[in-house]
């Protein structure tokens, strides 16, 4: 938004949702919170600066981890590494005195030796152990923040790891301390996570996937507001105008970002935005549905007659089942209205989706089930069948 990117607060949203966490409204997250929005529309700036800060105000331990930032490491290291670091923030000076003459393991409260020189967890430690001694040092509830849960998803171990998390779950919530532990994990994607709660083999299956609310006109006010200062009083945004371009880039910040800037590199007046978008001057899908087109044009024909039909899906809220009847059914006549010839089957639509995984267009469970990479290219997929009717 500016050169010093002033952050937008949603302490209103926050403080419903530890509510909800505390058990203070009709909303059941015993199971677990799953919040489902699209990427780049300020989950992740809102876990970090304002739902783990309310947490600590109600005097909770938030511990967060985001499975996106590093896909080369395994969902299950990238946890159990935000746990450990969690614990090594309560070495008491004691701790760190034996730490400077050389003594690099201690044991915590009996129960688990703790390697300062690692930032894992020690060899054999679960989970559900390591959280129990993270409550127990700290005194606190812990809330469990994992931001692109759905990546857990991607191996064995990762699945594995949410399992064990439910097993802390319970063991941490029983008996005399219901208050020892909450998760929470949000997604980029509500059919990724779906994979989590719907099926009951499925580690939390019964939860419920709400979804989380995209920022609205009082982000834009402040958008506005935050650039006007920098304008001529005689060059000023309307807000209006602001709230249209959001809607344009799909309610991300860091889009909207990019179209002030062109503006404001000599484009136009600030007053004339409207004008520029709806007249084309500005590109005012802000690389969004043009990365889509670009990524589309390049797929041979059953491959965009398969992405077609799975963004179908998504709109519909129809799970994509690849190899049944239907779905060839489906991917035929997707083919036959591009001229093509038709000739979905099992391996053919197996290959399509190989490749449309290498060009990191689809997303696969590794128990199988299959969801687009960015649920927003659904929408795109709908806009251009309009367009071309």
């Amino acid at each position: 938004m500016s050169p010093s990117r002033p952050i937008f607060h949603r302490k209103a949203l926050a403080e419903a949702l530890v509510r909800d966490l505390a058990g203070e409204s009709f909303a059941d997250y015993s199971s677990g919170m799953f919040l489902a929005a699209p990427r780049r529309t300020g989950k992740s700036t809102f876990l970090e600066n304002d739902l783990a800060p309310e947490c600590e105000a109600r005097g909770w331990l938030p511990v967060y981890v985001d499975l996106w930032e590093n896909r080369e490491v395994d969902p299950a290291e990238l946890i159990a590494g935000a746990i450990g670091r969690a614990l090594a923030e309560f070495d008491s000076a004691a701790r760190k005195a034996a730490k400077k003459v050389g003594i690099e393991k201690i044991n915590l409260l009996r129960t688990l030796s703790w390697d300062f020189s690692k930032p894992q967890l020690p060899p054999g430690t679960t989970l559900a152990k390591a959280l129990d001694v993270l409550h127990q040092v700290s005194g606190q509830m812990i809330v469990l923040i994992v931001d692109e849960a759905q990546h857990a998803l991607n191996s064995e171990s990762g699945i594995n790891t949410m399992f064990a998390l439910k097993a802390a779950r319970d063991h941490l919530n029983r008996g005399n301390r219901p208050d020892g532990l909450r998760l929470v994990f949000t997604g980029s994607s509500r059919d990724k996570l779906a994979n989590l709660v719907l099926k009951s083999k499925q580690p939390f299956y019964g939860a419920h996937i709400t979804p989380f609310p995209l920022l609205g006109r009082d982000f834009v006010e402040f958008v506005t507001g935050v650039w006007n200062t920098r304008l001529a009083a005689t060059n000023q945004f309307s807000a209006d105008d602001m709230d249209y371009a959001f809607g344009l880039v799909g309610r991300r910040p860091e889009m909207l970002n990019a179209l002030l800037t062109e503006v404001s590199v000599g484009l136009g007046e600030a007053s004339n935005l409207a004008e520029l978008l709806r007249t084309g001057a500005l590109n005012h899908q802000a690389g969004v549905w043009s990365d889509y087109e670009s990524a589309y044009n390049d797929l041979s024909p059953l491959q965009q007659a398969v992405l077609e039909v799975m963004g179908e899906r998504v709109m519909s809220k129809q799970p994509f089942t690849p190899f049944s009847e239907q779905t060839f059914i489906e991917v035929n006549r997707q083919l036959e209205l591009a001229g093509a010839e038709a000739n979905a089957s099992t391996p053919n639509v197996q290959k399509a989706l190989d490749v449309l995984r290498e060009k990191e267009l689809v997303w696969k469970a590794s128990r199988g089930e299959y969801a687009l990479e960015d649920s927003s290219m659904a929408e795109w997929l709908t806009r251009k069948e309009r367009e071309k009717k």
